[in-house]
């Protein structure tokens, strides 16, 4: 009997460690070093918080595996690192510095003279302060960000299953949102409600077989982060701990991190009947959301999409309450390249997962924005999120 697990297999790690040396000698270099805390967690299977202690990875031309810890990530990198070596250093700052001691351990691998990486040393986090890797090693520092993001963006198979089944749990998460949500209410108690009820109840359901592995959340999560009223024309709003009232226009947000994986469901949902100028804006946002939709496609471009969106807002004299691009890619990241903008001329392929989430905002009446969480396929998308889009369903009595 197979035992069901939502973790990627050591295969996934051994496979992305393949692609990336195939890269390190396609472009003859002598190995590659990564930073990027989701790059390493891509690698390696090892998520952490960053800080200002350096946490490095780095692979040599012969496929060997390093993760350069500090003293207090040992047991936690050897329990879950697929590496072949995890080394430490005592702390940050400290004598030696750590950066010091990292470019020994590249000496010992031979990476040297050409290293690809994706930074020049560790990067500035929470007041570190060190040397450049070119300074450190003396050698010529060559870019693999645009290698190693083009690779996150393709999901695998095992990839998808974590965002479908994050899909599911943000589901839950916004139904109950809704469900609490009354005339009356604080936004922060309806939000810890419905994400404290759908964790405990998938901690039921999934036990063990659960782990967030995000640094931000630990389990599913639903709220309306401020865009109640009219301050829903703001979309990265903050919580006023608003008081929900007849008429507010809401623009919420769902997700739930699973294994690092994520998903993006948002709603607009309207507190009593809409009047006319509500209903108007609310249906020209789900023809927006059903135009950067249908314009998804393998081989398209980003911008393509992003295009066809603004033509919708030229054609029908909305760009007065246009404010963003028409979505991103998602996954270990809750926001990822490639981009639906004008500005990405990214050719579309198969595997990648987008939100699409055109917004229209009316500062004297709020804002109007569905996101849904869609995977490319070969022959067009498939929606990943499944909620209600139509205002009957999002009317609030």
């Amino acid at each position: 009997m197979n035992t069901v697990s939502f973790r990627l297999p050591p295969a996934e790690f051994q496979f992305r460690a393949k692609r990336l040396l195939d890269h390190v000698k396609r472009q003859q270099l002598s190995g590659a070093v990564l930073f990027d805390n989701f790059h390493i967690t891509y690698f390696t299977g090892f998520a952490f918080i960053p800080t200002e202690r350096p946490i490095c990875f780095a692979m040599n031309a012969d496929g060997e595996r390093v993760l350069f810890v500090p003293r207090l990530e040992v047991e936690h990198a050897q329990a879950e690192a697929q590496v072949e070596r995890v080394e430490s250093y005592v702390e940050y700052p400290d004598h030696p510095h750590p950066m010091k001691l990292f470019a020994e351990i590249l000496k010992r691998l031979e990476i040297r003279d050409k290293v690809g990486a994706d930074n020049d040393g560790y990067p500035w986090i929470l007041g570190y302060q060190g040397e450049s890797l070119s300074s450190l090693t003396g050698a010529q520092i060559v870019n693999v960000n645009p290698f190693v993001e083009h690779q996150m963006a393709i999901k695998s198979d095992a990839e998808l299953a974590l965002i479908r089944e994050s899909c599911k749990w943000g589901n839950l998460a916004h139904r109950l949102l809704q469900k609490y949500t009354r005339v009356g209410a604080n936004e922060v108690e309806v939000s810890k409600r419905a994400s404290i009820e759908a964790t405990l109840t998938m901690l039921d359901t999934l036990g063990h077989l659960y782990r967030s592995q995000s640094m931000f959340s630990d389990g599913p999560e639903a709220g309306y982060r401020g865009q109640i009223g009219r301050n829903a024309a703001i979309p990265h709003a903050l919580t006023t701990n608003a008081i929900f009232m007849p008429g507010d226009v809401l623009v919420t947000g769902a997700n739930a991190p699973l294994w690092g994986y994520n998903s993006e469901l948002e709603r607009t949902m309207i507190i009593g009947a809409a009047s006319a100028e509500q209903k108007k804006f609310f249906d020209h946002m789900v023809a927006l959301q059903d135009t950067a939709l249908n314009a998804i496609k393998p081989g398209a471009k980003c911008r393509d999409v992003d295009r066809a969106v603004h033509a919708y807002f030229d054609q029908h004299d909305l760009m007065p309450y246009w404010r963003h691009h028409s979505g991103h890619a998602i996954g270990l990241r809750y926001h990822e390249g490639p981009f639906l903008d004008l500005g990405d001329d990214t050719m579309i392929e198969p595997g990648i997962v987008f939100t699409v989430e055109p917004g229209l905002y009316a500062p004297n009446l709020g804002g109007f924005r569905h996101s849904d969480t869609v995977v490319v396929t070969q022959d067009g998308i498939e929606a990943l999120t499944y909620y209600p889009r139509d205002l009957a369903s999002l009317t609030i009595q």
